[in-house]
């Protein structure tokens, strides 16, 4: 067997004969390289010749630069170029390489028999059957696989023959047998013989190897996705059974039974399973005839993949692939928001990148990606600016905040797993310098048209392709929604590196939607409605040091209007959220007062919190003498209002029951108070359940006055309501 590279520059004189018959290659002082992938038999040298992808090598420009251009990151292709004479491979990599090349011709198969992909790139003859001609040098596995495929398919009547003789006379009765040995029973002058002897049914050796040979169609159709062809229902070895014969059992089965046979057809099936158990290279094949299976542009082809196990056939509300300005996307789908957890869609538009491993993004391919977007953004203005609704329901503009959706834009890479597992079904960060890449016209606005962002996967080159050339749509489809979770998941967790996420709701004597209209300027591209529930706001802040004052200040400004708390993407913001409560209205009465309490910086937010779960406060008293100051006065408070010295407050109505008096000893820790560790608390029940509205209250009497102390102090309503 001889190995080829794609694209890799060979000297001439190393492979002139190995690529005698194959056209369009490129010479490069001296050089050249093949630009194809698949399979061709070599009628000069007698040989097949695999030309495998690309990514089997590491980029020139790699951050190891002793594993450039080599297979495996080991060795140059030029020492792999004739297994037979040099083989410098291990036993894992010789059978990796063996069977490899049967993934590679199934995924082009499957490629050319899918009408909707430009099968012009594919170059295909008919491979040739077993048969007398002159014997190859070499022999593969897929090879034997095609031609036990082959002689299925071509000798049908062969194995209906062998049936029919199996079973013929089975059923009838040795009347000379029964009648010596077996008593009768006489019944109405007619003997009857309760046990006749039938023909006896000798071990079947041709019933032996038509189960052996159907087993094997039916392993190679589950694992490589051939087509099956059993058409004799035998009792098939499957399961750990059909391990033990790979292992060696299936050879000395064969061995054992091989003397048995005597027509062609049942030696020449005999020798097709021993060859496949024992992965010979014997096979006699006719090499009359020039044969190929070849792919050029093999780019195409990892495409085609990626496009069939994650993208939308067809792509959501009508677009296309070719979009307007000729850019062609590659992959196009929708699924879950990445900050809604229930019904909400956006778009997710990927690119696929055929390079060899390490192979560093370039400028070109970044900013076209960024166009993708810009275009399927259009694409969806468009559709309601036609008074239209898109049949995703995905709308990326939200009129109330003028915010744009988060669209994940992204590229997939193909890596090669170290270990030749095809079953790591995984896609993970690049292991690239550049994984992410961002592109923004104004800082801080995450919720903007302009900002674009784009991150770079690897996902197991064995695994997609293996998948693809399996051509299973249950598992396709099972693979492609475990692939978007994981990408919604991941993009998530590598947002909020990078920002901050708040959930946002209006306060009940706020109207959120004016006042998202009368701070627009430094609101826009910062909030955004992304949930179900319209009332409720996503606010994303970068996190950048330089920001962290201005955003703290945006913050306090908010939450005079807005509850506003923490809310992890995907996360439900009523978790976080206090409901909304009814509003109850109170006439502001002379003799009303408030207890005033000051709480600032992050202990009025933790405050109102506590008392919200607890209902309860507690005012710090301290003894005087034999009495107890300040208590006349506090217990006649109706209402509780906590500040910050500041703009921020919370105004909350005592339950009227009046205060009680708890020792020190007796106060629960989750409650708060004026003073921790006070001899004596007067505490109050709070009614949470219900908002007190006197409109918007003026704090000024006691935020600007110099006479304000941090201590409990208790003031008429009046003094701030404003007529």
């Amino acid at each position: 067997m001889r190995i080829l590279i794609e694209e890799y520059q060979y000297n001439v004189t190393d492979v002139k004969d190995t690529l005698y018959g194959i056209d369009a290659l490129e010479n490069v002082e001296g050089k050249v390289s093949v630009h194809y992938v698949g399979y061709y038999y070599n009628t000069l040298q007698r040989d097949c010749v695999f030309i495998l992808p690309k990514v089997l090598l590491m980029d020139d420009k790699s951050k190891d630069s002793k594993k450039a251009n080599l297979v495996f990151g080991k060795y140059c292709p030029e020492e792999i170029l004739n297994l037979d004479e040099h083989n410098p491979l291990t036993k894992e990599e010789r059978d990796f390489v063996y069977k490899f090349a049967v993934w590679i011709y199934r995924a082009i198969v499957v490629y050319k028999d899918d009408k909707q992909y430009d099968t012009g790139i594919v170059y295909y003859k008919r491979i040739q059957q077993v048969g007398s001609g002159r014997r190859r040098r070499s022999n593969t596995y897929l090879d034997i696989l095609l031609t036990l495929i082959r002689f299925a398919k071509e000798n049908q009547s062969f194995f209906f023959y062998i049936v029919k003789n199996m079973h013929s006379g089975l059923n009838k009765i040795n009347w000379t047998r029964t009648i010596a040995k077996q008593p009768a029973i006489i019944q109405e002058n007619s003997p009857i013989y309760l046990n006749p002897a039938n023909k006896k049914r000798q071990i079947n050796f041709d019933e032996e190897l038509l189960v052996i040979f159907f087993s094997i169609l039916n392993y190679i159709g589950d694992k490589y996705g051939f087509t099956k062809n059993i058409c004799v229902q035998f009792p098939l070895i499957k399961g750990q059974k059909f391990e033990a014969y790979l292992n060696g059992y299936g050879c000395t089965r064969l061995r054992q039974i091989k003397y048995k046979y005597f027509s062609d057809k049942a030696i020449e099936l005999w020798e097709l399973c021993f060859a496949f158990f024992d992965e010979s290279r014997h096979l006699r094949v006719s090499t009359e005839h020039k044969e190929y299976l070849l792919v050029k542009n093999f780019y195409i082809v990892f495409e085609a993949i990626i496009d069939e196990l994650i993208g939308d056939k067809p792509l959501p509300d009508g677009m296309d692939k070719k979009q307007e300005d000729g850019k062609v996307v590659d992959h196009l789908f929708t699924a879950q928001s990445l900050i809604d957890n229930e019904d909400k869609q956006t778009y997710y538009i990927g690119d696929s990148k055929y390079y060899k491993m390490g192979h560093e993004l370039g400028s070109e391919s970044i900013y076209k990606q960024y166009t993708y977007a810009r275009n399927v953004i259009q694409w969806n203005l468009d559709i309601f600016l036609d008074n239209k609704e898109p049949e995703s329901g995905v709308r990326l503009r939200d009129d109330i905040t003028e915010g744009y959706n988060i669209i994940p834009n992204f590229f997939v890479s193909a890596m090669m797993n170290e270990k030749f597992d095809y079953a790591d079904d995984g896609i993970v960060q690049t292991h690239r310098e550049n994984k992410r890449h961002k592109k923004t016209h104004y800082e801080n606005r995450l919720f903007d048209r302009d900002t674009l962002l784009l991150f770079h996967y690897d996902v197991n080159f064995l695994y997609v392709l293996s998948l693809y050339a399996r051509d299973d749509r249950s598992q396709k489809n099972k693979w492609k929604q475990k692939v978007r979770r994981m990408f919604r998941k991941e993009i998530q967790e590598w947002l909020q590196q990078d920002y901050s996420f708040y959930a946002m709701r209006a306060k009940v004597h706020i109207n959120g939607e004016e006042y998202i209209k009368q701070h627009f300027k430094e609101l826009i591209g910062k909030v955004y409605t992304p949930y179900t529930d319209e009332t409720v706001y996503s606010l994303a802040l970068d996190r950048k040091p330089e920001n962290i004052e201005t955003n703290q200040e945006l913050i306090e400004m908010l939450r005079t209007a807005f509850y506003v708390e923490e809310c992890r993407l995907g996360q439900d913001p009523n978790e976080v959220l206090p409901d909304v409560q009814p509003i109850v209205e109170y006439k502001a009465d002379n003799t009303d007062l408030a207890l005033c309490i000051v709480k600032e910086g992050v202990n009025f937010d933790n405050a109102i919190s506590t008392l919200k779960r607890t209902g309860t406060v507690g005012v710090a008293l301290q003894m005087n003498g034999a009495t107890l100051t300040l208590v006349e006065g506090f217990t006649k408070a109706r209402y509780l209002l906590i500040h910050n010295k500041s703009n921020r407050y919370e105004l909350f109505i005592f339950d009227g029951t009046g205060p009680t008096l708890v020792p020190k000893s007796k106060m629960q820790d989750d409650v708060i108070t004026t003073k921790k560790d006070a001899d004596l608390y007067l505490t109050y029940k709070v009614k949470t359940d219900v908002a007190v509205d006197f409109g918007k209250l003026n704090l000024l009497p006691i935020t600007r006055n110099p006479k304000t102390s941090y201590h409990p102090q208790l003031i008429p309503i009046k003094s701030f309501v404003t007529e």
